[in-house]
């Protein structure tokens, strides 16, 4: 039964090319790795833990303090969840970056979507759980967003946050949805996850197309060619978030106080580049229509771009590489431009969507009609195909948020005004 069982998870060979490392760089098997990471270390933090206001500090006190290897193991958990972030967000760009998103693998495509939402979560109520300043009021922040979803916004708050502010039903909503709910959904999605890259063919050649793979490409077996990269991979792993958590200590400011509010109060990194945009857009606007906008459009990608079959090539082609690049560079040079004439002509008021004052409205005119510009060049004049044309909008609109966050994170200081990292202000975590 066990041999079946692994047979299931990995074929008894697979193509030669796949074992590539370049191809995909491990990040599928490094994501759950750390998710098993995260579920060994929860437990074990569990038995210290009190989900409750009045001891959920004093109770993080104890195990850091008290607890043999206690700080050792919270610290493996932050640094594994925020580590989980990451690898996740690269795994997301390297399937799009190669195609691995279109057909067959449509399905499974909008399956990832849902786990990437799921770590989000999972690291959004994990957040608060410490009780201490930063978690409170970064929690805050990231709640408070919901009161501006039109209809159901005031009732989600009201779920999540009774009253005026955070508070035990809070806690334990948080505690519950991060220990059970989450990771029982988790799981589900994650196997289903596996099954389809096993169902779709694994990996796909990068020399082949799909049509070849099983054909007149020579293949090993999985022991142990396929099986010792993976396991050396992940101990890498595990022995690089140990470091981190032998030499950084995970947060924790004091206790939360809900009377005090520092100053600046900002959301986990995650979420900072949709803060960055309440900054400079309609609280309505950052919220729900953009976020929106790209969720839904990266759903349905498998179906606006089809292209060819999943190929394995990274950025399509020659002119696909130039393309993102170009892209790249257009938005690292063009948002810092808009954000600092937002903060100069706008003195920070932001709401470049309001009429008021004619600044915004012109500044995000231009914008618009730049981004027209941009796209009839790519299509008449570079001679884009259609998903060389759709890789390069993602990649300028994913490297516009990088660096909003990235902005939101080192150069926002008191009253969330510009400044430089080095002007006595240190980023959070």
């Amino acid at each position: 039964m066990l041999r079946n069982l692994f047979l299931h998870f990995r074929p008894t060979t697979i193509p030669e090319p796949t074992l590539r490392f370049t191809l995909s760089w491990g990040l599928g098997g490094m994501a759950a790795v750390l998710v098993m990471l995260q579920f060994a270390t929860g437990i074990l933090l569990k038995f210290v833990y009190e989900p409750v206001p009045v001891s959920a500090y004093a109770s993080i006190l104890i195990l850091q303090n008290e607890v043999p290897f206690g700080k050792l193991i919270r610290n493996l958990h932050y640094w594994g969840a925020n580590l989980l972030v990451l690898t996740v967000f690269l795994h997301f760009l390297r399937v799009f970056f190669t195609g691995a998103f279109r057909p067959p693998r449509q399905v499974n495509w909008i399956v990832g979507l849902g786990l990437f939402a799921l770590v989000l979560s999972a690291n959004l109520t994990g957040y608060l759980l410490p009780w201490d300043q930063l978690a409170y009021w970064a929690v805050t922040i990231c709640t408070g967003m919901l009161a501006y979803i039109p209809g159901i916004g005031a009732g989600l708050l009201a779920i999540i946050r009774p009253g005026d502010e955070i508070g035990p039903a809070a806690l334990k909503l948080f505690f519950t949805c991060h220990t059970a709910l989450i990771p029982a959904v988790f799981v589900g999605l994650m196997a289903f996850h596996f099954w389809r890259v096993r169902r779709g063919g694994g990996l796909v050649n990068p020399q082949s197309s799909a049509a070849d793979i099983h054909a007149d490409v020579s293949r090993v077996p999985t022991v142990p060619c396929l099986i010792v990269r993976e396991a050396a991979v992940g101990l890498a792993l595990i022995a690089g978030v140990m470091l981190l958590a032998v030499f950084f200590d995970a947060p924790l400011e004091g206790p939360a106080n809900p009377g005090l509010s520092p100053n600046p109060t900002k959301a986990p990194w995650y979420f900072a580049g949709v803060q960055e945009l309440m900054l400079h857009f309609h609280p309505l606007i950052a919220v729900v229509v953009i976020p929106v906008s790209g969720v839904l459009a990266l759903a349905l990608l498998p179906w606006i771009s089809p292209g060819q079959t999943a190929s394995g090539v990274w950025f399509i082609s020659k002119n696909g590489r130039r393309t993102a690049g170009m892209a790249a560079a257009v938005a690292i040079i063009v948002i810092p431009i808009l954000v600092f004439l937002d903060e100069t002509l706008m003195k920070g008021s932001g709401r470049l969507l309001s009429f008021p004052p004619v600044a915004g409205v012109i500044i995000f005119c231009l914008t618009i009609v730049g981004l027209t510009g941009w796209f009839y060049l790519l299509r008449k004049r570079m001679a884009t195909t259609e998903s060389e044309t759709v890789q390069a909008v993602f990649t300028l609109l994913f490297v516009s948020f990088a660096v909003l966050t990235i902005i939101d994170i080192w150069f926002r200081g008191a009253s969330m005004a510009l400044t430089w990292p080095w002007n006595g202000f240190s980023p959070r975590p």
